[in-house]
């Protein structure tokens, strides 16, 4: 659990040419949604889902970014073919996604697969976890993070 603790800063590579870095956004609300893959139905749903609520987002002084283990180039085809107006982080080499324990074993297949499994960060302005969700099923979850975001 991360619940009520600080997130160390880190640094990603994001889309549109530019770098996150956690100690950039003390001040705001940030969503970091961690997902399994790019253009993929779930993944496609649940990204589609944030973009649809973003002015709802914004409104509440929060940002919202995606990571995944995927590269910057399929980040970008991704985001522009969604049209997602929000950035992607690429952690090609998992880094944050052990700092936020999110890599588990899964069952692709009837094979065992190491992969991310579908969970959501809500971090306050001052950079302190305030919600997270794991194993997140897609229906019905930005709805959800969104009226956390409202109640911080």
């Amino acid at each position: 659990m991360l619940e009520n603790l600080p997130v160390p800063d880190f640094t990603l590579p994001a889309t549109s040419g530019k770098t996150f870095r956690m100690a950039d956004h003390k001040g705001r609300n940030v969503v970091i949604y961690f997902y399994p893959k790019d253009d993929t139905p779930g993944c496609t749903t649940e990204g589609a889902q944030f973009r649809d609520l973003i002015a709802e987002f914004h409104g509440a002084d929060c940002d919202i970014y995606g990571v995944s283990r995927d590269t910057l180039a399929s980040h970008e085809k991704f985001k522009g073919k969604m049209a997602f107006p929000f950035e992607l982080l690429a952690d090609t080499d998992e880094a944050v996604c052990n700092m936020f324990g999110v890599i588990k074993m899964k069952n692709m297949y009837g094979k065992q697969v190491r992969g991310i499994e579908r969970s959501t960060f809500l971090i306050d302005k001052n950079g302190v976890v305030r919600k997270e969700w794991r194993g997140v099923k897609v229906p019905g979850h930005v709805d959800e993070v969104l009226a956390a975001v409202k109640a911080l």
